[in-house]
């Protein structure tokens, strides 16, 4: 298991590598493409992740010596806060867009931001490349349904970080998100974390992954393809019940 999921997480790079090529999901209205990926991301997030979550209600009760309800509200608590998390670092992104085209230096987010917008997406991929061996599902269909999902999932945030930080994106940005993927996976391959804190950093992914969909799906000038998003859901949604 640890080699293919070694082959996955070199899928996750390339795919960080390679989207730059693929000029056709620049265009207006969104790509097709792009709009079911986020349906499929999104999809796995409340039939998979969210559920996954319940089973661990009873750990975090131990763990923290929580009743069943409390233990229940603080996952969601978590998921909020990835949510919270990645909703603050696009709005500091937009924000400095603009403020970087009313001083004359172009569409981009400003220099001494990038670091810590890209930073907390590396910690993201290191979280992604982890969960690779490490869910609470470690079976084929579950690995397979993760890299999936995941990988479809890279092609929107990609997408959307090329588009806040241009030509630095592709020289920098990229290559710290493919090397933070893979030491995720070593972190991985070097020792499990406890059951609590991979379910916490499970919930966590999902509140970033709802968050880093529709941040691209919503806005008006996206010109987003609701029919493909639409379709990506429910396919995904049908291929996850039936497995």
């Amino acid at each position: 298991m640890n080699l293919l999921a070694l082959l996955f997480v070199l899928g996750f790079a390339a795919v960080h590598i390679l989207i730059g090529r693929l000029k056709v999901l620049n265009a207006l209205p969104r790509s097709r493409w792009l709009s079911a990926a986020g349906g499929v991301a999104v999809a796995y997030v409340f039939l998979h992740i969210l559920p996954e979550l319940g089973v661990h209600t009873s750990t975090f009760a131990e763990s923290f010596g929580l009743g069943e309800k409390r233990a229940e509200s603080l996952v969601y608590l978590v998921a909020l806060a990835g949510l919270a998390v990645f909703y603050g670092l696009e709005r500091a992104a937009k924000t400095s867009r603009a403020r970087s085209r009313q001083g004359g230096e172009g569409d981009v987010v400003e220099a001494e931001l990038f670091w810590i917008h890209i930073g907390s997406f590396a910690l993201y991929n290191v979280l992604i490349g982890y969960l690779l061996l490490h869910r609470e599902d470690t079976g084929l269909p579950s690995l397979l349904l993760y890299f999936v999902a995941m990988a479809l999932h890279f092609l929107t945030t990609d997408h959307g970080l090329r588009e806040h930080h241009k030509d630095v994106y592709g020289h920098k940005g990229r290559w710290l998100l493919v090397a933070a993927v893979l030491l995720g996976w070593l972190l991985g391959v070097l020792g499990p974390l406890s059951e609590t804190a991979i379910g916490l950093l499970f919930a966590f992914l999902a509140g970033g992954v709802v968050l880093n969909v529709l941040k691209e799906e919503l806005p008006e000038e996206r010109e987003s393809n609701f029919g493909a998003f639409a379709l990506g859901t429910g396919a995904y949604a049908i291929l996850l019940l039936l497995t």
